[in-house]
């Protein structure tokens, strides 16, 4: 089967299902019945927690932004084994605006992957004013708003049901960085990282279609690839897809990176890499780009890569000019680069490089 990728000019829009990446829930006459602080005992509403479970199962995370005691709250959420399911809570007595940003923060996602589940007109209001981007719900109208199509991912992968776990350990890492003395090699030393490259398989396209969509920052074209391009593109002789996942002492970061290699006689054409913003602070970025480089050395040809100014993806731009590559051509946002690949470097003494077969 011959399969042509075209050049990355017109980038088509993302699609909009599966945009909702986390619902962030009020509590008080939301996530439960009666108010905290003025009633002491409160309902736990059966139907929203029966919802939020569905919905982790399914790789869609979950948060608070709560006006409410702290201690208090997170005391009920504990005695009704909820504590686990959300990521970054948010109970204070701060604009919910606020509270849904911080979470943004945390969670490394644009405020356009969040939903605000709220009973109180007003706490929707102000968040739809002060963060238009963000999807506002009355919980009256939640089982609506879960048919519509943000809320329901294109794929459900293995991977997408360990997603909170996956954000749990990033969490826990984090913590053990902030306690941590010494360098930041030491620090990335410590976490005994092994990262894995391998041909794609027909059981990781699903999640690579979703890397493609998912992928803003450290994607190197923008563009989007569906299921049925990507097992083509697997299947044909003329083109390399590989996968990257990564692991450490606290579990997987999942499938991370994709790279779609176009093999000519003379050259090679990189036509898309992207990295998960996931291991962006773990100093890994380039060494699927080095792989690449590596491979193509071997086989004594030059590698040139598209990539498309998105307005977003300058971190992969960085990324690229470091591991030597330099321009050769333009044509507006869409640039060719080409290796030195004289300048292939060896992973980072922390990383255990293992390439599957």
């Amino acid at each position: 089967m011959t399969v042509t990728t075209e050049r990355p000019d017109a980038l088509p829009a993302k699609p909009a299902r599966g945009r909702i990446k986390c619902i962030v829930w009020d509590l008080d006459n939301t996530l439960w019945s009666g108010v905290l602080l003025e009633d002491g005992e409160v309902s736990v509403r059966p139907d929203v927690v029966e919802r939020i479970h569905e919905l982790d199962r399914k790789g869609v995370l979950h948060s608070i932004a709560s006006k409410n005691d702290r201690d208090a709250a997170m005391g009920k959420l504990r005695e009704l084994g909820l504590e686990e399911m959300f990521l970054h809570p948010q109970i204070n007595w701060n604009a919910k605006s606020d509270s849904i940003r911080t979470i943004a923060k945390a969670l490394n996602l644009g405020l356009d992957a969040f939903a605000f589940v709220d009973d109180q007109e007003f706490e929707r209001a102000e968040v739809a004013h002060q963060a238009p981007e963000v999807t506002c719900v009355d919980i009256l109208e939640l089982e609506e708003a879960l048919t519509r199509p943000e809320f329901r991912p294109r794929f459900v992968t293995d991977e997408s049901a360990q997603r909170r776990a996956m954000y749990r350990g990033q969490i826990a890492r984090e913590e053990l960085e902030q306690e941590f003395v010494g360098t930041n090699e030491e620090f990335l030393a410590g976490l005994g990282m092994t990262f894995t490259i391998a041909p794609a398989r027909r059981e990781d396209l699903q999640r690579a279609e979703e890397l493609t969509v998912r992928t803003n920052q450290l994607n190197s074209t923008g563009r989007t690839y569906s299921y049925d391009e990507l097992d083509a593109l697997r299947e044909s002789p003329d083109h390399l897809l590989l996968v990257a996942s990564l692991t450490d002492m606290f579990g997987s970061y999942g499938k991370i990176g994709l790279a779609l290699v176009e093999k000519g006689e003379d050259a090679w054409r990189l036509c898309m890499m992207l990295m998960s913003c996931r291991v962006m602070s773990r100093g890994v970025g380039m060494v699927l780009l080095n792989h690449i480089m590596r491979l193509a050395a071997e086989a004594g040809v030059a590698v040139r890569a598209d990539f498309v100014e998105t307005g977003r993806n300058r971190m992969m731009q960085i990324t690229y000019a470091f591991a030597g590559f330099r321009e050769v051509s333009r044509d507006g946002a869409h640039v060719v680069l080409e290796a030195d690949l004289s300048a292939v470097q060896p992973p980072p003494s922390y990383v255990k490089l293992d390439i599957a077969e």
